[in-house]
């Protein structure tokens, strides 16, 4: 009984030592030096959502997932015969506006014309009036001395306000005439009007051509295609997921006094566990000013010290676009950072370092 107690013990004690190996040995032999801080994160970068800005049936997929793209690349297509109708229409409509333009400056040339033969017309009569105010005057004037007789009176009084009669009705034609020349004018302003919303509605149906084919709105490497060719889409659906590969980072956690510590811009290093003897160079872009895993209590410093908050770090995007084709997202791996610039970089954090 003595010696199956001793066994026992002997195995827990032999498990516990594996164990403590095995958790020494997963990092970095569990000793951080003075100077650095390390902790456990993923490499991720900025996720961006192609949407359709109108509704519409997708017609084609341009891109397989994993291909790397360029900005304004080309992604997929919708659809785009109902608005090909639509532009049809909107030209007719134009032509239309067009014609009807020109038609009414016609007018307003004839309208013009009208109103020089209601001027001369007018002058005429203005001229017959004149002679026959004079005649009238005439006859009155011998009518006094008993030279004319009335009956010649009364013919020439009778064609004096015959003149102007004529006059009157002149200018009342005049007044016409130049009334047509404004509504003429009118007339093409409208149709000049009708020409421009006819090619806004052409620019706004280009528009809605244009942006029925999804582009790259920066470089990047297509992550998911979210739906598939002949599928109906409503405005604002997800077509294409794709990662932004200028700016890729790690986010790890830090404790209190190492998140203190690291500021915008310190020096980091990334370790993947795909390539362990690599080391990726990085800076910190992002120390959150809120912790992550915040005990019930913050009295004690012992507590405190549980505090973590999450760090970011980014790789540059001179060095990124050296190895697009091997920056891969979700890979798991160690960030170390280093706190005192003045210190050399431990061994864990010395390997080949990317340049």
């Amino acid at each position: 009984m003595t010696n199956t107690r001793y066994l026992f013990v002997a195995a827990i004690v032999l498990a516990g030592a594996v164990l403590g190996f095995l958790f020494w040995q997963g990092n970095g032999n569990g000793v951080v030096p003075e100077g650095f801080a390390r902790g456990n994160g993923r490499v991720e970068a900025v996720e961006i959502d192609v949407a359709s800005k109108l509704p519409g049936r997708i017609e084609e997929i341009l891109v397989r997932e994993g291909d790397l793209v360029e900005a304004g690349q080309p992604l997929a297509s919708i659809d785009i015969r109902q608005l090909k109708a639509n532009r049809n229409q909107a030209e007719a409509e134009l032509r239309r506006a067009e014609i009807a333009v020109k038609n009414a400056r016609l007018m307003i040339q004839q309208r013009q014309a009208e109103v020089r033969a209601a001027e001369a017309v007018l002058a005429q009569q203005q001229s017959a009036l004149d002679a026959a105010q004079r005649q009238f005057a005439r006859s009155e004037a011998l009518a006094g001395n008993s030279v004319s007789s009335e009956r010649q009176l009364d013919i020439d009084r009778s064609n004096a306000l015959g003149a102007e009669a004529a006059v009157a009705s002149a200018e009342a034609m005049l007044a016409a005439s130049r009334i047509g020349v404004s509504a003429a004018e009118a007339a093409v302003v409208g149709a000049e009007a009708a020409v421009a919303a006819a090619k806004a509605t052409i620019e706004a149906i280009d528009v809605q051509i244009e942006d029925s084919t999804l582009k790259a709105p920066r470089p990047g490497r297509v992550q998911y295609i979210v739906a598939q060719p002949g599928e109906v889409i409503g405005a604002g659906g997800r077509v294409i997921n794709m990662i932004d590969l200028n700016d890729v980072y790690m986010t790890f956690f830090l404790r209190t006094a190492a998140a203190g510590r690291a500021g915008l811009g310190t020096e980091v290093r990334l370790i993947l566990d795909a390539a362990p003897d690599i080391v990726i160079p990085a800076e910190v872009s992002f120390v959150s000013d809120v912790a992550q895993f915040t005990p019930k209590t913050v009295e004690t410093e012992i507590e405190r010290e549980k505090l973590m908050f999450r760090v970011r770090a980014r790789i540059a995007p001179e060095l990124l676009e050296k190895y697009l084709d091997y920056i891969k997202t979700g890979l798991p791996g160690v960030a170390w950072v280093r706190l005192d610039p003045a210190l050399p970089w431990p061994e864990a954090a010395d390997g080949t370092v990317l340049e």
